[in-house]
């Protein structure tokens, strides 16, 4: 097979060879791959009817497409591999503890709650901490996770345990497969009166998809109709036998409302932390971990929840967490108490990063600032290049529908942004699980923590996508340059609210809802002819204000006479004005209508869209 040529010029032939490519690379970056001229790239992508400049990122399928005709095998780098291979050009192992056994000394269990909506999460959690984040919860669900350290005694020995607080509604999968990562043991919260249901399956799974010991919690031990043997048995079916039936798991029956039993459930979890699991780490070396939740802080900046999970964090340490980076000015603890070092399995604020990261970002500990500032970069300028690498077609939420039916959409783009990473994190995960079809799919372009930005709205209108902001507002210009490009953005508090949205928009069903708002009212008081503009009413404005081009009704009285009226024309003294407020004189013109009495009140309104969320 002959090697393309383009304007004469014979082009490199891929003999089946791999080319390994970032997500959003360009074709110049292919181009440096194969020894080849950008230009001839450009040229070769014309010829299959794709225009796209040797500098652009291109999406996935655009490089295979260009991949093939070369006949070369194409390889995304997955983004873990392209973070692996950052930190190796820096000299940097991360995941690994450093020294011998004998550098390795004990550290506490992390632990993950999971289960059930309503089965009791957040009061156990309540329950072990002695605080109330019940009463914190917008919508019934837990927003924003964080990451608490209590003692235990067992065996006559103090003995410590982290625990994750993940977002309680079982819908979060990734949240919870995120959770789980960082987790030593999972504790699953199984209500005694209503026994296993589907998300406790749900939640089940993740915890043995990711390779960690569970302890079973038979919470409501105390409400009427509970039977914690039925809640046994039914587990027994899912591979979770109680130690009392020869298995191997340990069943604790509590009551998180009462507090009973729950010295019980800590004992249990460290004693399967101390008959599973070899929890060891050497505190000495420099820092790596998870950042668990982020979020802006006002008078704080960026602050971020880390587990610390090998080596002392202390601080005037230089960290890297995923995109940010910056020196360790203060730590607090789950108390609020300042604190000088975090050794491993404890979490602790950090203060003093750059950007919020996000929700499971690695963190790491440099020797230098300019060496976290060079990594932050790097995976800055990947992730944008792989969000810049995916384009679509301008619509918003309402023509969503005509948008699939002409053919022109199949895919969502969504960029989010909320008051936390982990709420995002959450939001994200529900929204890439709605089930809608084959015709349509949604795509995250760009998640966040903090308010939606100008950059946001470029990036929305370049690729089209629908901007949600979760508990958080449009910040400065980008309000008006969202109307001004014509960028959906919307904006909701709880998540529920912004998962049946988009979904209902996906099904066709959404469609804008208008209200009529009253402006303002005006008496007729006098009535004048004029050749060139025909009859105008000298008013007085009773309530309101009264607004040029505005629409408006006539009342005769209290009887509607005409409807769908302009206000077309308005004027005080030999002045033409935009508005008359309460309590002023003007005249108005209502353009072509002319059947106007003394004593009629003219009504102006306008439609507005009545805000979702």
């Amino acid at each position: 097979m002959q090697a393309p040529s383009v304007g004469g010029v014979m082009l490199p032939r891929g003999n089946g060879q791999s080319v390994r490519l970032s997500r959003g690379a360009s074709l110049t970056d292919f181009a440096e791959k194969i020894n080849a001229n950008p230009a001839s790239l450009v040229a070769v992508m014309m010829n299959l009817g794709e225009m796209v400049t040797a500098t652009q990122s291109v999406s996935d399928d655009t490089l295979k497409l260009l991949a093939d005709e070369m006949n070369y095998v194409l390889e995304i780098v997955s983004p873990e591999e392209e973070d692996r291979e950052l930190l190796e050009s820096f000299d940097i192992e991360f995941g690994e503890d450093e020294g011998g056994e004998e550098a390795l000394i004990p550290r506490p269990p992390v632990v993950t709650v999971m289960g059930h909506v309503d089965h009791g999460k957040t009061r156990l959690l309540d329950a072990i901490r002695k605080t109330n984040v019940v009463a914190g919860e917008a919508g019934g669900i837990t927003q924003h996770i964080g990451a608490y350290q209590v003692s235990s005694e067992v065996n006559g020995e103090d003995r410590k345990i982290t625990f994750i607080d993940t977002p309680g509604h079982e819908a979060f999968t990734a949240m919870r497969a995120r959770g789980a990562k960082s987790t030593d043991i999972a504790i699953l919260v199984v209500a005694a009166n209503d026994g296993v249901m589907p998300q406790t399956i749900e939640a089940l799974n993740h915890a043995k998809a990711a390779d960690v010991p569970i302890v079973v919690a038979v919470n409501k031990i105390d409400v009427e109709g509970a039977d914690p043997t039925k809640v046994r048995g039914q587990l027994t079916e899912f591979g979770l036998v109680a130690e009392e039936y020869g298995g191997d798991t340990m069943f604790v029956d509590i009551s998180a409302k009462q507090g009973l039993h729950i010295d019980q459930l800590l004992e249990a979890v460290v004693l399967t932390a101390d008959a599973s699991l070899d929890l060891r780490a050497n505190p000495e070396q420099d820092a790596q971990g998870i950042a668990i939740e982020s979020h802006l802080d006002r008078g704080r900046g960026a602050v971020s929840t880390v587990l610390v999970q090998r080596g002392t964090l202390r601080i005037g340490d230089t960290m890297v967490v995923g995109d940010a980076y910056g020196r360790v000015r203060a730590m607090l603890d789950d108390n609020g108490n300042n604190v000088e070092e975090a050794g491993p399995s404890t979490p602790v604020l950090v203060l003093g990063l750059t950007n919020v990261p996000g929700a499971g970002d690695n963190f790491l500990v440099v020797d230098e600032d300019r060496t976290a500032r060079q990594i932050a970069e790097k995976r800055a300028a990947r992730e944008r290049n792989a969000n810049f690498a995916r384009k679509g077609v301008r619509f918003s939420l309402e023509n969503l529908d005509e948008a699939l039916k002409a053919g022109l959409v199949q895919e969502l783009n969504l960029i989010i942004k909320g008051d936390a990473s982990g709420s995002v994190e959450a939001l994200e995960s529900s929204l890439l699980q709605l089930d809608v079809g084959d015709e349509v799919d949604i795509r995250v372009l760009h998640r966040g923590v903090g308010a939606v930005t100008e950059s946001d709205i470029d990036l929305a209108t370049g690729s089209d996508a629908i901007v949600i902001g979760f508990n958080v507002r449009a910040a400065g210009r980008a309000q008006q340059m969202a109307e001004r490009e014509g960028v959906d953005v919307r904006y909701y508090s709880v998540i529920y609210q912004a998962i049946e949205e988009i979904e209902a928009a996906l099904k066709g069903m959404l469609k804008p809802e208008y209200e009529e708002v009253e402006l303002g009212t005006a008496e007729i008081r006098e009535i004048f002819r004029s050749s060139k503009l025909g009859n105008i009413a000298g008013v007085l404005v009773r309530s309101g204000e009264v607004k040029r081009n505005t629409k408006a009704r006539l009342l005769r009285d209290g009887k509607v006479i005409a409807e769908n009226l302009n206000i077309s024309g308005l004027r005080r003294f030999k002045d033409d004005v935009t508005e008359i407020r309460e309590g002023f004189e003007g005249g108005i013109n209502l353009g072509n209508f002319n059947d106007i009495k003394i004593d009629d009140v003219i009504a102006t309104y306008e439609m507005r869209e009545k805000p979702r969320g």
